[in-house]
C-alpha cells in the first residue's frame, strides 16, 4: 500500500468488488468509457458474473485500487507486453468523473510507476492511449514521459479517425526527476 496526503494505492480487496462493478459495469454507457479506448466495446455484465471473476481482481499484483477519502475512484494496472525483455505497460482508469482534472491521475500514476520501478528490474515503463484522450497524454508529459510512437489514424470512433499514442519513460530518466526524490 502507498499513500500520499490525499490518495491511497492498494491491492484490491473483496470488499471493493461491488464498488468496482458499479464504476465499471453498472451503467450501459459510462462517461469514463468515452475516454478510455471508446473504440472497443464495453460489455455490460451483471454483478454476479463480475463476482465470478474476483480471483482476477482481488489481491493481484497487477491491478490496484485508487482510493481518495475512503472512496474507490479507479484502478491502476500493468501488463507484460513482453516479459522476457521486461517490457511492461501501465494503465489507469479514473472512473468517477468528479475526480478528473484534479491531479489524482497524475499522482496515482506517479506512485504506481515508482512502485513498479522499485518492484521489478525494469528499464522502461510506458502506456498506450489515443489522440482523443488529451488528459492522458498530458499526464504522461507531466510524468516526464516521451512520445515514442504515433500510429496515425488507426483508431476509429464516432465517425473520426484518431492516432494511437505510445508514451514511455526510462528508469534513469525517472530517477533524474525531482518528484522521484521527493517520493522516497
Amino acid at each position: 500500500m502507498y499513500q500520499d496526503k490525499e490518495l491511497i494505492l492498494r491491492p484490491i480487496e473483496e470488499r471493493d468488488m461491488y464498488g468496482l462493478w458499479e464504476l465499471n459495469y453498472k451503467e450501459e454507457n459510462p462517461e469514463w468509457k468515452k475516454w478510455d479506448a471508446p473504440y472497443f466495446n464495453l460489455v455490460h455484465i451483471p454483478y454476479e458474473r463480475f463476482l465470478e471473476r474476483k480471483e482476477k481482481w482481488v489481491n493481484q499484483e497487477d491491478r490496484w485500487v485508487i482510493e481518495v477519502s475512503g472512496k474507490v475512484i479507479g484502478t491502476v494496472s500493468y501488463y507484460w507486453e513482453h516479459k522476457a525483455s521486461l517490457w511492461l505497460e501501465v494503465g489507469i482508469g479514473l472512473y468517477d468523473s468528479h475526480y478528473w482534472s484534479g491531479g489524482y491521475g497524475t499522482k496515482a500514476l506517479r506512485i504506481w510507476i515508482n512502485h513498479l520501478f522499485y518492484t521489478f528490474p525494469l528499464v522502461r515503463v510506458g502506456f498506450t492511449t489515443w489522440s482523443g484522450n488529451q488528459r492522458m497524454i498530458r499526464v504522461g508529459e507531466k510524468l516526464g514521459m516521451t512520445l515514442e510512437a504515433r500510429l496515425r489514424k488507426c483508431r476509429y470512433y464516432n465517425g473520426n479517425f484518431y492516432d494511437s499514442i505510445r508514451m514511455g519513460l526510462l528508469r534513469d530518466e525517472w530517477e533524474e526527476l525531482s518528484f522521484y526524490h521527493e517520493s522516497l
